[in-house]
């Protein structure tokens, strides 16, 4: 293997191990891992080593894509954080503010009778 193979191989396992770490990751780098993972078995592919062998005839031309993609190394289901600013239904706040205010105003009302102003 000469040195552009080399170089070609670190690129391919530079792009598989940022596979792994984006899939441990999850979010969008988890839909992007595998799509990663699928080039770096393409770059594989093409080394010049290999290019030149199919070049003259060597190596076989008619080969299918590569299918032995990585998986991911965690566990594909697990409990997603909240995202930033979900709370409480607005719906339900308003509602209890509402009930709030009515027993405010009435507590108000049911105490201004018990003293009136003569």
């Amino acid at each position: 293997m000469n040195r552009a193979d080399q170089l070609v191989d670190k690129g391919a396992d530079g792009l598989r191990r940022l596979s792994e770490q984006m899939a441990a990751r999850g979010g969008v780098g988890e839909k992007l891992a595998e799509v990663l993972a699928e080039d770096a078995a393409f770059l594989r592919q093409l080394k010049p080593s290999l290019m030149a062998a199919r070049a003259r005839g060597e190596a076989p031309t008619n080969q299918k894509p590569n299918t032995n993609v990585a998986a991911p190394t965690g566990p594909q289901v697990k409990r997603r954080p909240k995202p930033p600013g979900s709370g409480p239904n607005p719906w339900v706040v308003v509602g209890a503010a509402l009930a709030v205010g009515i027993v405010v105003a009435k507590m108000i009302d049911w105490r201004s009778h018990a003293h009136p102003r003569d």
